[in-house]
């Protein structure tokens, strides 16, 4: 009864008047809430490098553009944006219209008009690596004398110019990350590193209350300067609160108890128990929930590493391409997803590039499916026939992905690969990857934006680990060649063909085992309408409504 009684009574919280008023307005309130299992570290949009923080950043803060659920770049508060024939200038336009949430930082209270100088700030602001995880994102921002040193110029109040050092056909779908959001100076003066706690931003909802651990609450942005195509204003919610429960089988009794709107993740409810074999929500619980899965830009994969430099790699069987090939045709993705995800992801038998990006195409970019015959043949191509001489392999996986790999493991077995797993933790098997001191690695690859150059990244001979992000130490010189002159390449057909290409060169290589292309998956109650899902899993709330359930 107490947890029914914290619910109708939450949306007080935000009411003010006499008890007959209040009673009244609650009854008209909306409240979306969600649980944030992981927990979130910072609201500052400096720090949105988690899931568990970029949601809520998403609700209180703006950037100079937005990606549509189609993953298009789009105006938010710059309203039109131009590049320079030479790739190297970027001018923004921004709207008139858009202010700062009301807060103690400001003269009065009162939120203020967000003007060019605004972004400079906040851009600036992202070179400090002791507040920012966006520092590796702004290397090729031009802050030479020719722009007197400054990357980011207001030419006026209206007008925002961005200089790059090259070309960068990618950089437009980086601004949409939430690192770029406009933050007033007078509030990180006024909180200082307590800014985290304390964000002011424009975006459809503002910040009430954090409870670390607890809860966050956040409340409708009364002055939010988008519309919808009916011309009404947005944000339709009244609220947002956010709960902390970290323990799975917890926090799907309070779904099924009405506090929580939504649950999101594969990890966040046994999907044994509410979906089939074929991923589709079982009719009990269809009754009160609709599931929600879409393509995410999401790599699971096996990494070699394949440095012959490195004394571990040249006496290893796996610097011999014939033998990570054999791998990647020795197991069934289909039966690994079917069994084990049920059905929830894609099996990767294309390249790295994963399905919900415009170059994917599975027709186009030939990758590896089960396949004993060829199997057998690479086996004796390598010098090992039918396994005669191979060595084990060490595999090393961190501990929610044991079922996948012993099955993996057992495929493997049957065609005469032997592998041993080894469990560690995430920090260990983070540190010693990056160390280059792993042969045979389980991680996966999340898009922190939307565009291929971001997962091509991995596979660029000058991105090396432990500085860089190949940890294969993957070199191909055709497959650099293609990758810098993606970069400054403006034809998004062109574009495509080019990743397309490069794709294909690492399938044949083979510096990794691509295991399948995931899902954003979320249960969501029948009372919630208009909440979409993209490929970025971004959760967007300016447009959710909430029905009233008849009592």
């Amino acid at each position: 009864m107490r947890k029914h009684f914290f619910l109708l009574t939450l949306p007080v919280l935000f009411i003010v008047g006499s008890c007959k008023d209040t009673q009244k307005e609650t009854d008209d309130r909306t409240v979306f809430s969600y649980n944030e299992m992981a927990g979130i570290t910072s609201l500052d949009p400096a720090n949105a490098i988690s899931f568990e923080n970029k949601w809520p950043v998403n609700q209180l803060f703006n950037g100079l553009v937005q990606m549509d659920d189609n993953l298009n770049v789009m105006p938010s508060i710059a309203y039109k944006f131009s590049v320079s024939d030479d790739g190297h200038t970027y001018t923004f336009n921004l709207r008139n219209d858009v202010y700062f949430h009301d807060n103690a930082c400001f003269e009065n209270g009162k939120g203020r008009k967000v003007t060019a100088k605004d972004f400079v700030f906040s851009f600036d602001r992202l070179f400090d690596g002791s507040i920012s995880s966006a520092t590796s994102l702004l290397t090729n921002i031009d802050r030479s004398e020719k722009n007197a040193y400054k990357g980011f110029e207001a030419v006026n109040d209206s007008t925002l110019k961005i200089y790059l050092k090259e070309p960068f056909s990618a950089f437009l779908s980086i601004l949409t990350m939430q690192f770029f959001s406009v933050i007033p100076h007078e509030a990180i003066d006024h909180y200082k590193s307590d800014f985290r706690r304390n964000p002011v931003g424009t975006g459809p909802f503002t910040f009430k209350l954090w409870e670390e651990g607890t809860k966050l609450i956040l409340v409708k942005n009364e002055n939010y300067f988008e519309k919808d195509e009916q011309g009404r204003k947005l944000p339709y919610l009244d609220a947002v609160t956010v709960s902390f429960v970290s323990e799975r089988e917890t926090a799907f009794m309070e779904l099924l108890n009405g506090k929580f709107d939504m649950i999101s993740g594969a990890d966040a409810f046994n999907t044994n128990e509410v979906l089939d074999r074929e991923g589709n929500i079982k009719e009990t619980y269809a009754k009160k929930f609709y599931l929600q899965k879409q393509t995410f830009l999401k790599t699971d994969y096996i990494g070699f590493l394949i440095d012959e430099k490195i004394p571990s790699v040249q006496n290893s069987p796996v610097r011999l391409k014939a033998i990570r090939k054999a791998i990647n045709y020795g197991f069934d993705r289909v039966k690994m997803l079917k069994h084990l995800r049920s059905n929830i992801g894609e099996p990767a038998q294309s390249g790295f590039i994963p399905k919900g990006m415009k170059s994917y195409d599975p027709e186009k970019v030939k990758g590896y499916t089960y396949d004993p015959v060829k199997v057998k043949e690479l086996l004796a191509e390598a010098g090992f026939p039918d396994g005669k001489g191979l060595p084990e392999i060490v595999l090393h996986v961190t501990d929610n992905y044991k079922e996948q790999v012993q099955f993996i493991q057992s495929q493997l077995a049957l065609n005469k690969i032997k592998v041993q797993i080894v469990i560690d933790k995430p920090s260990v098997l983070k540190q010693a990857v990056n160390r280059c001191e792993y042969l045979l690695f389980k991680k996966s690859w999340v898009g922190d934006y939307a565009d291929e150059e971001n997962f091509m990244s991995l596979f660029y001979s000058k991105n090396f680990s432990p500085q860089g992000v190949n940890y294969f130490h993957y070199k191909n010189p055709e497959f650099d060649l293609a990758y810098e002159k993606v970069q400054r390449e403006t034809s998004d057909s062109i574009k495509k063909q080019l990743y397309q290409k490069m794709d294909q060169m690492v399938v044949d290589d083979a510096p990794i085992i691509p295991l399948f292309y995931d899902e954003v998956i979320r249960l969501v109650n029948h009372n919630i309408k208009g909440l979409s899902t993209n490929p970025m899993n971004l959760l967007n709330l300016k447009t959710v409504t909430k029905e009233k359930v008849a009592q």
